[in-house]
């Protein structure tokens, strides 16, 4: 299917990534609900039919009456966050980034991931019980998925996509997967966090399609050969309240070994099930000395999208804008099948088995929103992670970055808010290909108002690396960072035999191993000498 993947356009790509969501869930996921004490196929609320999402929404509640009121009050929901360092408002609502750019203006298309239905405007009933989507979650049927562009909602009827394609996604047989709900899957939550960005594996570089069903050699947790975990065994929490976020990251769990009851309740961090000392006595006695510095991951995830599918490095969008005489975007694969260009998007640079980037962390991070200052003679961080050698909460995390070229506002000095998706509408940057337009609508959707000057600033994002977790006799070797070299060559603050050498220090060593090698060579000398006189 990979090799399909990769001869094929981006459309036929998201297709057959979905054919795979649905071939592999079905298998890996064939045992799921054998411990329910529930069989959902008896329940007369849930045969239907259906005229749409919100219906079933109706029917689930009739007896999971405080389910949407848990959901409210989550960030599935809400896609918002408040920086708890900072006060200022995160989220995907609220944020800038390095790929499509934000959700303000573009909500039809983004929205095809929020657990919801109908998110299409400002207008949105964020207090709506019937608008959450349960079945996006808890489907086991592998059938259920939402439109690309329909508000988060899935197909009523034969909907033409892409647009003017000829080709008709076929409507869900909503009363089918009613009654074949459980509890949540790899596969479900990979439906939004596995395609991320625009397509399979863009986005976090440790997250895409393998991950359903990975092997060992991937994902030791993860793997059905292995622990077989699903994605709440670590993430999971009461009142549908997720557990992690890469907005708060708990980059140093000094809680350890997670008990109920007396701890925090979360299974989100490696030390939760592992402890502060998770290596054995009969490991390299060294080896639980690093945790004072690395966080697990550092060693145990040596590269990321090791999975066959490659995760996007780099997009500048400032080469977008390229069409063919009959007015459709320009579209140019490498090699190896992966689209380096697209006349909506621009051009793109691609990555497999991905060494992560090193940087210190304490688990805080600081974000360049719009209306924050930005200038175009300088890199910009999206997002800043805190942390330094000299902070006894700080460890040397993986990332991976994502860099690239995005517009910004010369005049007004802010990243800008790009209205891109509209069909039929001259504004929206895929349909009309006027950049000024497309910011002025954009930016006075943020409630701003386009100075009219417009530029391209290039821009770095930082992931933390936390899945893909490798067997331990893949784990990252001792020479690998202790070396010249080294994975960790840029870290700063912090002295790696191996890796750092000081002039006075070797001068030392060299003298001290010179007067050793004479001292070696004189006693030789002088036993030579005796043993001649005595013979």
């Amino acid at each position: 299917m990979k090799n399909l993947l990769h001869k094929r356009a981006s459309w036929l790509s998201t297709l057959l990534v979905a054919l795979s969501l649905s071939v592999i869930g079905a298998n890996a996921w064939a045992e799921i609900g054998k411990g329910s004490t529930a069989d959902h196929t008896k329940f007369d609320e849930l045969k239907g039919p259906f005229v749409d999402g919100p219906a079933v929404t109706r029917a689930c509640l009739k007896c999971h009456t405080e389910a949407s009121k848990q959901i409210h009050k989550t960030k599935h929901w809400n896609w918002d966050v408040v920086n708890p360092a900072t006060g200022r408002k995160l989220g995907k609502k609220n944020i800038v980034n390095n790929f499509c750019g934000s959700v303000v203006s573009n909500e039809p298309r983004c929205t095809s991931c929020h657990i919801g239905f109908g998110w299409k405007d400002d207008s949105f009933d964020f207090a709506s019980q019937e608008n959450v989507d349960c079945l996006v979650c808890h489907d086991t049927t592998s059938k259920y998925r939402k439109l690309p562009a329909g508000a988060g909602h899935p197909a009523y009827q034969d909907t033409e996509w892409p647009p003017k394609s000829g080709k008709f996604i076929k409507p869900i047989d909503l009363a089918e997967v009613a009654q074949n709900v459980s509890a949540t899957s790899r596969r479900n939550c990979g439906m939004c966090h596995f395609l991320g960005g625009g397509g399979n594996a863009v986005k976090h570089g440790d997250l895409d399609v393998s991950m359903i069903n990975p092997g060992p050699y991937l994902d030791v947790h993860m793997s059905p050969d292995k622990l077989n975990f699903s994605c709440s065994k670590c993430h999971g929490g009461d009142n549908h309240l997720v557990q992690g976020s890469r907005y708060s990251v708990e980059a140093r769990d000094t809680k350890g070994i997670d008990i109920p009851g007396r701890t925090d309740g979360s299974r989100a961090s490696c030390e939760s099930c592992h402890g502060m000392t998770p290596h054995p006595d009969t490991a390299n006695i060294k080896l639980n000395d690093h945790t004072d510095t690395l966080a697990c991951p550092t060693c145990h995830i040596p590269e990321f999208a090791r999975g066959g599918y490659a995760t996007k490095m780099w997009w500048d969008w400032s080469t977008a804008g390229k069409l063919t005489p009959e007015g459709n975007p320009v579209k140019i694969n490498d090699e190896k099948g992966h689209q380096i260009y697209n006349g909506m998007k621009g051009d793109f640079t691609w990555g497999e088995n991905v060494t992560p980037e090193y940087r210190w962390f304490d688990g805080t991070s600081k974000f360049t929103l719009f209306g924050d200052e930005v200038t175009g003679n300088e890199v910009i961080s999206i997002n800043n992670y805190g942390g330094s050698a000299n902070d006894p909460d700080s460890r040397i995390w993986p990332f991976k970055v994502m860099r690239g070229k995005q517009p910004y506002d010369k005049e007004l000095k802010t990243l800008a808010v790009v209205h891109t998706w509209g069909p039929g509408d001259e504004n929206a940057y895929w349909t009309g290909y006027d950049w000024d337009k497309a910011l002025e609508s954009g930016m006075k959707k943020a409630g701003a108002t386009y100075s009219g000057k417009m530029g391209f600033v290039e821009t770095e994002m930082a992931w933390p690396i936390t899945h893909m977790v490798a067997p331990k006799e893949d784990a990252v070797g001792c020479d690998e960072c202790h070396s010249l070299n080294s994975r960790l060559k840029d870290v700063p603050g912090l002295y790696i035999p191996g890796r750092d050498r000081f002039g006075w220090l070797d001068t030392a060593a060299w003298i001290l191993a010179a007067l050793t090698l004479l001292g070696v060579l004189g006693h030789g000398g002088i036993r030579y000498i005796m043993h001649r006189r005595e013979g």
